[in-house]
């Protein structure tokens, strides 16, 4: 039976969720392996935007990645907006908005979403979101089991409320907890 390798990392900011850098413009993209000495064979599964921070697990076991990336799997993120997010605007979350997906409209799915009464205390990011002169921010926590590109900042921008971060705190059972950015997390398996 082969010796399998899983990891939980908190992927942080201005990171690419790759080991190779695909892109022909801009060669100096930061990636994964800059963060710890994988082994090699080593895949993340699913990704995190470049500007996107949080829970990624990666593996060097292929058939876990479908398991991990199935619509079974919930995947929860906590997302700062733009404004006081309203109660109508987190009911319009939990039942499914319109986005554009490839070009074509889609109608996400009903997820789980409430808004943070009191904000999440992450590190600071790398960069700054922006300051309180330009207007109140709030949080909101957003629990899928799809994942199209882009999905959660799209939806927050359909009901009027733009991300200005967003960190995936939870894949199924497992928690982002008290992770720092950057930090990796040999684990024997992963809780679904």
């Amino acid at each position: 039976m082969p010796d399998f390798k899983h990891f939980k990392l908190f992927k942080p900011y201005g990171y690419l969720s790759q080991f190779e850098n695909n892109q022909t413009t801009r060669k100096n993209k930061k990636k994964l392996g800059e963060l710890y000495d994988f082994p090699e064979g080593t895949m993340a599964i699913g990704r995190l935007d470049e500007d996107s921070e949080g829970l990624l697990f990666l593996t060097t076991d292929g058939q876990m990645s479908e398991i991990v990336r199935s619509k079974k799997t919930e995947k929860e993120y906590y997302v700062q907006v733009d404004g006081e997010i309203t109660l109508d605007a987190v009911e319009r979350l939990q039942s499914g908005v319109e986005i554009g997906i490839g070009g074509e409209k889609y109608l996400t799915k009903d997820c789980q979403a409430f808004r943070l009464e009191i904000p999440p205390n992450f590190p600071e990011r790398s960069k700054k979101i922006r300051d309180e002169r330009h207007g109140p921010t709030s949080w909101v926590s957003i629990t899928l089991t799809e994942g199209k590109f882009r999905q959660v900042k799209k939806m927050t921008a359909a009901v009027g409320f733009p991300t200005l971060r967003l960190i995936r705190i939870r894949i199924g059972k497992e928690f982002l907890d008290d992770m720092q950015p950057g930090g990796v997390v040999p684990v024997p398996s992963f809780s679904l």
